[in-house]
């Protein structure tokens, strides 16, 4: 079916009639002729994220993002802006810098010719001896395009493709109201999964796995199907908007203090004052939405100010096709990615950045996916294997957690003869619609 060129109007996320109904076969997660199109088709024409515009503040902080075989380098330049180069030295391919530093300039450790930050190469070794010419002062890194949205520094090694706005669109404008620049990454986790990276997208396209995986949600996100708005995009973004308030289907039992209760109290409500559970869950949010419109300012909750009603009690979250999700809470954003494995199709790099919005006077905050943490920025990122969950056991019980738990058995049934397609109800439409939009990459379709 021809998709809508529209990139503005979602897609009725629950409505298959939006589908052609492509397979989502099990080869597809294991099969290395799949992974070679996929990066053949797809990942080279993509915008990644190399990392945050806060790592690199200083004219020659540099990131580096591996990814597969490729490595960039993206730097800030005298004049504030970005450039992104490939990690790779003109002379003979060395690879330059190892992780992510502040240098004025870049040495190959292997001949010593010595490239600027803005990649014009200022020394090689007896420069005279080049039948072309000196090369000095006019051979460049390759250059590959460079944006930033939200506080992300991207890239992309398509030299023809759309620009980083047209590409996300219309997630900028979606959420224009959240100040995420200011977002402070208070956990930084890069974790080994014995999984293919699109286990991680089809997960977090779905919340029909959360009653039976993350039965400590309902109680604090509607997870109720009917009360979900779902919503896809053709090029393949999607996002589901549950607002953080109980669920009327799954309910604590009685004498079990509920967690709403104390988010109400935060704001001045007092639950005892609701009469039934439904005024509880469903005029209580609506109070909450009151109370923080009243009192955000002088409480410090600064980054409301240009956030919507739906946006400071509720959760939007958002899957940038293929591989980043970004959970948009009211105090807090969760990114989420993965990563294919340079060589083997059934693992991959799943990357979790908790951060915070600052709220003067506090010094830790809930980060939902890492626990209590400082609220201030982590320096180092925490390289692990997930080991059946044995490499984070101070994630254990987290959400995150929890789903990495169920990856090695789902990438197993992936080979299984018992297995051919997916049997989807409806609110999970948006999983083979991902599908069908990485079909329309890898088959020259490219939305």
């Amino acid at each position: 079916m021809n998709r809508p060129a529209d990139t503005t109007l979602p897609l009725d996320g629950r409505d298959p009639a939006n589908l052609r109904g492509d397979a989502i076969t099990g080869d597809r997660y294991f099969s290395p002729e799949f992974a070679k199109a996929e990066w053949d088709h797809m990942w080279t024409r993509i915008w990644h994220v190399a990392g945050r515009t806060a790592e690199i503040p200083e004219a020659g902080d540099m990131l580096v993002h591996n990814f597969m075989k490729e490595s960039v380098l993206c730097i800030r330049q005298d004049d504030g802006n970005i450039r992104a180069f490939y990690n790779a030295c003109r002379h003979r391919g060395m690879r330059m810098v190892g992780e992510t530093t502040s240098l004025d300039t870049i040495t190959c450790p292997y001949h010593g010719w010595r490239w600027g930050k803005d990649g014009l190469l200022q020394h090689a070794q007896d420069r005279h001896d080049f039948p072309q010419g000196d090369p000095c002062g006019k051979l460049r890194l390759n250059e590959l395009r460079c944006d930033t949205w939200g506080g992300f520094v991207w890239y992309t090694m398509d030299p023809d493709g759309p620009t980083l706005g047209e590409y996300l669109a219309p997630m900028p404008e979606a959420y224009r109201g959240y100040p995420m620049d200011t977002a402070v990454r208070v956990a930084w986790y890069r974790i080994a999964l014995g999984a293919n990276w699109k286990f991680v997208t089809d997960n977090f396209s779905e919340s029909y796995h959360t009653r039976t995986a993350h039965p400590q949600v309902p109680p604090w996100i509607d997870q109720d199907v009917e009360t979900a708005r779902h919503e896809m995009w053709p090029a393949g973004h999607g996002r589901t908007v549950q607002p953080m308030r109980p669920s009327l289907s799954d309910r604590l039992p009685d004498g079990v203090e509920h967690p709403f209760a104390a988010i109400l109290r935060q704001w001045d409500i007092d639950p005892a004052q609701y009469a039934t559970y439904e005024d509880f869950a469903l005029q209580g949010w609506r109070d909450l939405k009151a109370a923080k419109r009243r009192l955000w300012q002088e409480r410090g909750y600064v980054h409301y100010e240009h956030m919507d009603d739906e946006q400071i009690t509720d959760s939007p979250h958002t899957v940038i096709f293929p591989n980043v999700t970004i959970s948009f809470l009211p105090d807090n954003l969760i990114f989420f990615r993965s990563e294919p494995h340079p060589t083997d199709p059934e693992k991959c790099f799943f990357d979790l950045w908790c951060m915070a919005f600052p709220v003067e006077g506090q010094e830790s905050c809930q980060s939902i996916m890492a626990g209590e943490k400082p609220l201030r920025e982590v320096e180092v990122c925490e390289h692990r294997d997930f080991d059946g969950g044995r490499g984070i056991p101070e994630l254990a019980g987290q959400i995150v957690y929890q789903d990495m738990e169920l990856a090695e058995a789902m990438q197993a049934g992936m080979h299984s003869r018992g297995y051919a397609d997916a049997y989807l109800p409806a609110q999970e439409t948006r999983v083979r619609f991902f599908h069908e939009v990485l079909n329309d990459w890898i088959e020259g379709r490219r939305p």
